[in-house]
């Protein structure tokens, strides 16, 4: 891929920006592996990755932060309206780096190699996230050292194929810890990360959205629903995950949290269920308290209550 246009930050991202600065990207709109653009609110993490699109400079770009709080749909976001190709990977404690680089496969009786999501973006300057890097094996990224830096990547498997690194080849991983391991025993199979391989990276924290700013996505996606309830469902969503991240030496009250996704769908299920007797209750159900503990259903049940008031008791939104 060539770049081929470039894009006023301002229009394209909806921020306030100088009506000069301008981000480089993709005319072509039509391919297959571009995200998906969706409504979206952009944070003030868009700037730093946004610098690290335009110059990379042999580094790669970590955000970590709790689950739920928009990582990969932050970059997913910006690549959709760049018309950036993203090789989009979520790791887990079994994936080898064989499994980004490629395999032998057997086709019409015969064996052929297949260029793995790394292989593929490296030729093609695509963007490569790797999503919940902490999971995986930290002696099989330390693989990624060198290319990360700029160097090409060698396939011994392949009979010694040599990909260099198209210019817009990035590197961008997303986890909920900053690879120091889970401190907070709310995450499963989280791995400390080489302190080698992390160096290599900046890193961001992406939190929660403010709730003037979730409102808007609110009113933006579920614009029937009448501001007042979705002022009290954000004041919810936010003790929700006060009480998940914890506070202090009291640590997480719950395991449980909700994002602005699970937000969202709470919304749109409770106008759903608008005809139910407790549409409010019913929905927060099915959008997340359905695969809580009993106790802690219970508790988050109650939280939603005291907020909700007269709503929660069946007053339709």
């Amino acid at each position: 891929m060539t770049i081929q246009t470039t894009f006023n930050v301002a229009t394209t991202f909806g921020v306030p920006a100088p009506k000069s600065l301008t981000v480089d990207g993709f005319a072509d709109e039509t391919h297959p592996l571009i995200p998906k653009r969706m409504l979206y609110v952009f944070r003030a993490g868009l700037s730093a990755l946004l610098a690290f699109l335009r110059d990379a400079a042999g580094d790669a770009f970590l955000l970590t932060g709790p689950t739920g709080s928009g990582k990969t749909s932050l970059v997913c976001q910006i690549a959709a309206r760049l018309n950036w190709p993203v090789q989009n990977v979520t790791c887990h404690g079994r994936m080898e780096l064989t499994d980004l680089i490629g395999q032998f496969v057997l086709r019409g009786g015969s064996t052929e190699f297949v260029h793995g999501p790394l292989a593929v973006a490296m030729q093609q300057g695509h963007l490569l996230i790797l999503n919940e890097i902490d999971l995986m094996d930290p002696s099989e990224l330390a693989g990624l050292n060198e290319v990360i830096e700029g160097q090409p990547l060698v396939i011994a498997q392949n009979g010694g194929e040599v990909i260099r690194p198209h210019p817009t080849f990035r590197v961008i991983a997303t986890g909920n810890s900053a690879g120091a391991g889970d401190t907070t025993g709310l995450y499963q199979g989280i791995l400390r990360q080489n302190l080698a391989f992390l160096d290599r990276f900046r890193v961001m924290r992406c939190d929660y959205l403010e709730a003037d700013v979730e409102i808007g996505v609110l009113e933006h996606t579920v614009p029937s629903l009448p501001r007042e309830v979705g002022e009290k469902m954000i004041v919810v969503a936010n003790e929700i995950r006060r009480l998940f991240l914890g506070e202090g030496e009291a640590g997480s009250e719950l395991t449980i949290t909700m994002s602005t996704r699970t937000l969202v769908r709470w919304a749109r299920l409770a106008l759903t269920f608008r005809g139910a007797p407790q549409p409010i209750a019913y929905a927060l159900e099915q959008a997340l308290t359905a695969r809580a503990d009993p106790e802690q259903r219970v508790a988050i049940h109650r939280l939603a209550a005291d907020v909700m008031g007269d709503l929660w008791t069946g007053a339709k939104p």
